[in-house]
């Protein structure tokens, strides 16, 4: 009795909950689509070397820079998308509820957060990428999580609320994607563009700049009874702390541990 209760939440709360408009969508209906995907990308990522291991250290650059450009014009289409369709429903900024209507400018914002869902599947291709070229140490903890989270947190956004406020950091993540790409893009055509990339500690300063955006954005959804599902509020709270604290580990070890400079005499000192 207890396991068919418990089967039969399960399935309201998956199921009968759901946003009609988006409940049938590709990718969306069932949670064992990215259950499964995930589990896959673990699988994979643990064992990288094992599965490259015959194989040699591709190259890949013309493929890396055809999937950066194609990725930058996919996080312009988005963050143009998710703003448009906030400005033609005349969102605010602060507090917006979502829209489950079939109106158009409904539809559009739900359409946006479908798209972006799907590009963090698109986005794993990147590790693939990392395997075959034997950059292993680039499939790190960070790099994994985020991406495999990634997909979990907007698989709920699209189920259960595609639209409203969700827009804000689905817009924002789409504008950093944007640069970010093109700085991945950039860096990959050859050493002659290094020059061009003196910004890439910018770079993830952006990055960590969004994470505190999120944070204060869903604390004063709770605080002031934003008609906003709280639950998926004060889990974003959770997932934005996690994400500032292994970006912000990022951050520390990439641009403040200076490497030391040797002296002639066998010591050294820091860099300053």
């Amino acid at each position: 009795m207890a396991f068919q209760a418990l089967s039969n939440q399960l399935y309201y709360a998956i199921y009968e909950r759901a946003d009609t408009r988006t409940e049938d969508w590709l990718l969306v209906k069932s949670p064992w689509v990215p259950i499964t995907v995930v589990s896959c990308y673990m699988l994979l990522c643990l064992n990288a070397k094992r599965v490259t291991s015959q194989l040699p250290a591709y190259q890949l650059r013309g493929t890396i820079v055809a999937y950066n450009g194609f990725m930058v014009l996919l996080s312009a289409y988005m963050t143009f998308e998710f703003f448009g369709a906030a400005l033609q429903s005349n969102f605010g900024v602060l507090c917006v509820p979502v829209d489950y209507s079939r109106a158009p400018s409904a539809m559009r914002m739900a359409s946006v957060c479908w798209i972006y869902y799907i590009s963090k599947y698109i986005e794993l291709v990147e590790t693939g990428m990392f395997a075959l070229r034997k950059k292993f140490n680039q499939i790190s903890y960070l790099h994994v999580y985020h991406h495999s989270s990634m997909i979990f947190v907007w698989w709920l956004a699209c189920k259960y609320v595609a639209g409203g406020q969700s827009y804000i950091f689905g817009g924002i993540n789409s504008f950093v994607h944007f640069v970010m790409y093109t700085y991945y893009g950039l860096s990959a055509v050859g050493p002659h563009m290094q020059k061009y990339l003196w910004w890439k500690k910018h770079l993830t300063m952006l990055q960590l700049s969004q994470f505190v955006v999120l944070f204060v954005y869903c604390i004063y959804s709770i605080v002031t009874e934003c008609d906003y599902p709280k639950w998926l509020c004060k889990l974003m709270i959770a997932y934005a702390i996690t994400l500032l604290m292994l970006f912000g580990n990022f951050y520390i070890h990439a641009y403040n541990n200076k490497p030391k400079k040797s002296l002639g005499n066998g010591t050294t000192k820091k860099q300053h």
